[in-house]
């Protein structure tokens, strides 16, 4: 069937989609959700189609998004239209649903099509779904790792050695990568590094250098940008470099569905995208945390360094303190006023030492003399913010100082109802409230801390100041304080 293009002038961000009119769908036995491969100058398409009950979509028209229109580079003329087979990837996920272990060629095939946007958002949770609850052996996982990379592009970079570190997450704050990466870029160590978006916390890396400077930027200019500085704070969703686990990312985000498989093959996949030859992870572990028992991080410690030897990287992993959030700010603009701080020589005192240990951490595998000093030499010399300095410029950014970042407009102070000291602070509801408030989609709501654990309180002595960009998402966050008050003192 050969039908018009209708440019409806919308991205639709997730599945290709195309819309026809009732009557020619008709005549090929078309449904709505039914697949039709589109084809036009030698370039063809797998779309989800849609039906248009009125005029809309004319008979002979077919409603084309933006999404195929930049594949088939047009915006107007004919294609031809007829019934795609059915994706054998569907087969394959709804095995992975009913609890069965995949072979290499059926994940490459549903990685495939996550990658070619060939499915939607439905069928990309079922998959998730089925990985949570059935779970991934490792030679899964291997194949997944080996799947998203080989779907995507490579930071081709002539540079040796090139690291990267990652923390599993769970911690509030925890802004340590925006620390280490200046620190190292600043030795003349190659340090590309390519972060997600917040799935469950208030914030992810991304989240809070986007506060700071771009984070979207295509391969060649991340390619130059680090050829030209040692380092990068990009994020790794905008471009081809392992983009087929962050779509799965955007489903996992409703649900703070964070399988372990899809979790490791997620990491590990966007280091071996940047050919990174040595990698640091951080899993911290306590009550809260996403990882509370040392027996828990001690397996997938094993993983990640099985895994790092099937993908042949060098990784070390470090289980740190997850007890309590890691700096003061909780919410993009707050940890980036932290992280600034503490590269200016003042900030959070645990988030200032855990950069330093992690860098250090770093340096040391690469087997470099003294590794803490000259960590703490490029901090306390002032070359570590310099070079952040010119990581925000490279990045298209002008905020070098807190003070340019502004708070959001209505907030409201938290006081102790009593004197004793902090013996808990919850992370998870530390999370919860500062995403209430708004965070991380309105950067400039969150929470920050006055209080962490093993702290004195007097009674009436602030605890916390929540900020939000209106008086109805402050009003949410603190009916929420007053069930799931974070702090414990006695």
């Amino acid at each position: 069937m050969k039908l018009r293009i209708k440019d409806l002038s919308f991205v639709t961000g997730g599945a290709f989609v195309s819309i026809m009119n009732s009557t020619d769908a008709r005549e090929i036995d078309l449904h709505p959700g039914d697949r039709i491969l589109i084809s036009m100058n030698n370039k063809k398409i797998i779309s989800v189609v849609d039906l248009s009950e009125d005029e809309k979509i004319k008979k002979g028209e077919i409603g084309l998004f933006d999404e195929i229109l930049d594949y088939l580079k047009t915006r107007k003329g004919y294609v031809n239209v007829k019934i795609a087979k059915r994706l054998k990837s569907l087969g394959y996920i709804k095995k992975k649903l009913e609890g069965k272990k995949l072979n290499r060629k059926e994940i490459f095939e549903i990685i495939k099509d996550i990658n070619s946007n060939n499915l939607n958002e439905v069928e990309l949770t079922y998959f998730v779904s089925g990985c949570y609850s059935h779970g991934l052996s490792m030679h899964e996982i291997e194949d997944m790792t080996d799947a998203i990379v080989k779907a995507g592009h490579r930071l081709k970079l002539k540079k040796h050695p090139i690291v990267d570190k990652h923390c599993i997450g769970g911690v509030p704050g925890n802004r340590t990568t925006m620390i280490v990466v200046p620190i190292i870029a600043s030795l003349g160590i190659t340090m590309p590094k390519t972060s997600s978006r917040a799935i469950s916390s208030p914030a992810g890396t991304s989240d809070t250098m986007e506060a700071l400077a771009n984070v979207s930027f295509e391969v060649n200019e991340i390619k130059r940008i680090v050829e030209k500085i040692n380092g990068c704070i990009v994020w790794g969703g905008v471009v081809d470099l392992a983009s087929a686990d962050d779509k799965m990312i955007k489903v996992r985000n409703p649900l703070r569905l964070d399988p372990e498989g899809l979790l490791l093959a997620s990491i590990m996949a966007k280091k071996k995208a940047v050919n990174a030859s040595h990698v640091l992870i951080d899993i911290p572990i306590g009550k809260n945390a996403k990882i509370e028992r040392k027996k828990e991080a001690l397996k997938l410690k094993r993983r990640f360094i099985e895994l790092g030897k099937d993908l042949s990287i060098k990784v070390k992993v470090i289980i740190t303190d997850g007890k309590q959030p890691i700096g003061n700010g909780i919410g993009p603009v707050l940890e980036a006023r932290d992280v600034l701080n503490v590269l200016m020589g003042n900030g959070p005192m645990d988030l200032r030492k855990k950069g330093i240990r992690m860098a250090a951490e770093i340096l040391r595998m690469l087997k470099i003399k003294n590794p803490k000093k000259k960590a703490l030499d490029s901090l306390n010399s002032g070359k570590a913010y310099e070079k952040m300095k010119e990581i925000i410029k490279a990045q298209k950014g002008h905020i070098f100082r807190p003070e340019q970042l502004k708070l959001a407009k209505f907030n409201k102070n938290i006081h102790s109802t009593r004197s004793g000291i902090v013996k808990e602070i919850n992370n998870k509801d530390v999370s919860k409230i500062a995403r209430t408030a708004g965070a991380p989609v309105d950067k400039k709501a969150g929470i920050y801390l006055n209080k962490k654990l093993r702290d004195k309180v007097k009674k009436d002595e602030l605890l916390f100041t929540v900020y939000a960009s209106s008086q109805k998402r402050l009003n949410y966050a603190l009916e929420l304080v007053k069930e799931r008050n974070p702090y414990v003192i006695s």
